[in-house]
């Protein structure tokens, strides 16, 4: 793989470079880890995050923390093999020990979990096609639906917080939310979120094919950062309102280690399982995270020769920029996911809302009305399309270079350079639309995204399983870590462990 974002080699022929010894320097060659936080940013957080507090209130608060700040040990090793072994994360998986059939047995759970994965684009190009066919429908039956949907979905908000707040509800209230709520049920669901998505996934498609590293880089960081920023200061005047203020007794309550008591209807830990699958660096992004690493230049710049004394010092300085990388994208996507589920918490845990999947955008833009009133739903579709889209967009992208590797592995030959570019390109070009005909046939997002979860949860133990193989098996002895992280990094696998097999004994 070529870092397009950056020149061509030095003029003795050799691709080597200095790491950076200041943090300016640092900063200036961060980047894959701002990709992968587009990637996080988005169905984990704006979905699964807040369903989790809509269902469990702020009990589950510790669990999110945790799925934040686990696995991103697991996620450095995997850097490691790329930087010291110019490996990608396939080719070093399908040398880990198990049977094999013409392919490891991880690259194969991998393969299961990426076509679940595609679904869960599927699931999220359907929401942005929500949000569009919400503000601007298409057809006929698309602006009838939105105005029934839109008069159950006010008078239910109405009716919850009333609730909250202790308001008289009136018989006549409840009759005609209930007489909405049937309008809404019974209201044929058009096509309109399809052809929305339809439409926003070809000009993906060729973005993806004709863009690179930088373009990929800068998108992603872009929208994510607008959102999550929207997101952090709703939170923050949220405080000002008496009713929906954050108390340090929820804030305690959250970081309890309990479960949270059991609501009537509603079982929240399938979902805060599924959710914790894909929050933080879910096990899509540990795999495709080196990757970026690699085209970045991580590995390049770092160079051949892993005996000679000036390749350990040139790989140590681009390990550190690498773990500051990586820790840094853990901050921002940290604070952005602790944001959503607060705020999921505050609004929707305390007034009974779930979203839902052909409700799913609408019942989410209510978490932003204390604040905001009645241009929260203008306000917050803006915000849900840039994060849904970054997600959407930068998924595509991670999905055709990890396929594009798994093409050459399966097929018993590496890839050419030539080659594997050209497997990019049509992967790019195909999963995007392949997406939008999988949410077309099931027209359920909240569920494709929560699917999702589930297989990538699966995944983590063996991941975690892989890192530590790494790390006592392979790599140059001289790059390898001290006890600490050695400890840390063990203190992740377990917590893979753990969530991988709660989730498959929850759901098996």
């Amino acid at each position: 793989m070529t870092d397009r974002a950056e020149p061509a080699a030095e003029p003795d022929g050799v691709e080597t470079r200095p790491p950076p010894s200041t943090f300016g320097g640092i900063l200036q060659r961060l980047g894959p880890g701002l990709i992968i936080a587009g990637a996080i940013v988005g169905s984990g957080e704006l979905v699964a995050t807040t369903k989790v507090g809509a269902e469990a209130g702020f009990w589950l608060l510790w669990l999110i923390v945790i799925g934040c700040l686990i696995k991103v040990f697991t996620q450095v090793e995997f850097g490691r093999m790329a930087i010291t072994e110019g490996r990608t994360t396939l080719s070093a998986l399908d040398v880990v020990p198990g049977p094999r059939l013409r392919a490891n047995w991880i690259v194969w759970f991998w393969l299961f979990m990426t076509l679940v994965g595609i679904a869960q684009l599927g699931g999220i190009v359907g929401g942005v096609g929500q949000a569009l066919a919400i503000s601007t429908p298409i057809t006929h039956d698309g602006r009838a639906f939105n105005e029934v949907q839109d008069e159950w979905v006010e008078r239910r908000v109405a009716r919850r917080v009333a609730d909250h707040r202790g308001q008289l509800v009136t018989p006549a209230d409840v009759a005609r939310e209930e007489s909405a709520a049937r309008a809404a049920a019974d209201a044929p669901v058009p096509f309109d979120p399809v052809l929305w998505a339809a439409l926003i996934s070809l000009p993906t498609s060729l973005m993806l094919v004709i863009g690179r590293y930088r373009l990929v880089q800068i998108v992603s960081t872009a929208l994510v950062a607008s959102f999550t920023l929207f997101t952090v200061v709703t939170l923050i005047l949220l405080q000002m309102r008496p009713e929906w203020a954050i108390r340090a007794k929820d804030v305690g309550d959250g970081l309890s280690f309990r479960m949270p008591p059991p609501r009537e209807g509603l079982d929240p830990l399938p979902t805060a399982l599924a959710a914790f699958g894909i929050i933080g660096v879910g096990a899509a992004e540990l795999i495709s995270y080196p990757y970026w690493c690699l085209e970045k230049g991580y590995a390049r710049w770092s160079g051949p020769g892993a005996d000679s004394p000036d390749w350990v010092e040139r790989a140590r300085g681009w390990m550190r920029v690498l773990r500051y990388d990586a820790f840094l994208s853990m901050v921002v996507y940290t604070v952005g996911t602790v944001a959503f589920f607060l705020l999921g918490a505050a609004v929707l845990g305390r007034t009974g809302l779930v979203p839902e999947n052909k409700s799913m955008i609408r019942t989410l833009a209510a978490m932003y009305e204390p604040v905001f009133g009645e241009h929260a739903g203008t306000l917050f579709l803006g915000g849900a399309l840039a994060v849904l889209y970054s997600t959407y967009f930068v998924a595509s992208a991670s999905y055709a270079r990890v396929g594009a590797d798994a093409i050459g592995i399966f097929g018993k030959r590496p890839l050419t350079p030539e080659r594997r570019r050209f497997w990019e390109r049509v992967l790019c070009a195909a999963i995007p639309v392949a997406s939008v005909f999988i949410f077309g046939f099931v027209r359920a997002p909240t569920g494709l995204i929560l699917a999702a979860g589930v297989s990538q949860a699966l995944m983590l133990p063996v991941l975690g399983f892989a890192a530590l193989w790494f790390r006592y098996r392979r790599g140059h002895p001289e790059i390898r870590p001290g006890r600490l992280w050695d400890a840390m990094l063990w203190l992740s696998g377990l917590g893979l462990l753990i969530a991988g097999g709660w989730a498959a004994w929850t759901r098996f």
